[in-house]
């Protein structure tokens, strides 16, 4: 489903991606983590083009998202991308914002979309907020209206970066099992996060990256029984301490 391949980024002398390479296969949950400043956001970021690469090439679904003349908008409405600070339309009510995209992109009735918003936003326990504002919503509320825009352009794989830092810790869950029921109906994800309980429990694949470059990839019980690398032995020591 993603295959990243040699990619580097730099930001004038700064190297924020060193040769990355590697595979998300289709019906995977791999977990993106390491300390912060390591390269995960720009990882991510990358897959869909809100980033450019310096070197290397990232295809999702067959698609070069990072090539010359690439309909970046197009791909990018079949990549569902879920941001750390919700990004809602403030002046659209959580119908309209989760409806907004298969009316304005892809043409749908609006009436059909609605339909699908409210299917939606039961599936994220939200649709009883369906006329509500943004505002009006907790984090975790609001972060969960973000998954269900996302999933309304039924996207074949889900980008989340870091979708639980702004949140107070007693929304953290209420996102996370939206995220875990995700995962179980078999999408295709990949998240940065800190969580790693949920790391842990939901992953099929842990990815650790520091200074940029990808340590480690390994299953999750090898991961956090037997980490391979020193950086990432470390880096797991300093969590269980804390």
């Amino acid at each position: 489903m993603i295959v990243l391949e040699g990619v580097e980024k730099w930001y004038g002398e700064y190297h924020a991606l060193v040769d990355v390479s590697a595979e998300v296969k289709a019906g995977q949950v791999v977990v993106l983590c390491g300390p912060s400043g390591s390269g995960k956001s720009t990882l991510i970021r990358a897959m869909n083009g809100l980033e450019g690469i310096s070197a290397g090439s990232i295809r999702v679904n067959g698609e070069d998202v990072q090539g010359r003349g690439v309909d970046i908008n197009r791909i990018r409405s079949r990549i569902g991308f879920v941001f750390q600070q919700f990004n809602l339309f403030p002046h659209l009510s959580v119908l309209e914002n989760v409806s907004c995209g298969p009316v304005w992109v892809n043409h749908m009735p609006r009436e059909r979309a609605h339909r699908l918003a409210l299917d939606l936003l039961a599936k994220v326990g939200l649709e009883q907020k369906a006329g509500a504002y943004p505002n009006q919503l907790s984090g975790g509320q609001q972060q969960r209206v973000a998954i269900a825009r996302a999933l309304a352009m039924n996207p074949p794989v889900m980008l989340f970066d870091e979708p639980t830092s702004a949140l107070d810790p007693e929304m953290v869950g209420e996102v996370l099992s939206v995220m875990r029921a995700l995962a179980a109906e078999g999408m295709t994800m990949v998240c940065v996060t800190h969580e790693m309980k949920f790391a842990r429990d939901v992953s099929d694949v842990v990815w650790f990256m520091d200074r940029g470059t990808l340590l480690e990839k390994a299953p999750p019980e090898q991961f956090f029984d037997c980490p391979a690398h020193p950086r990432a032995q470390a880096f797991l020591s300093d969590i269980r301490r804390h």
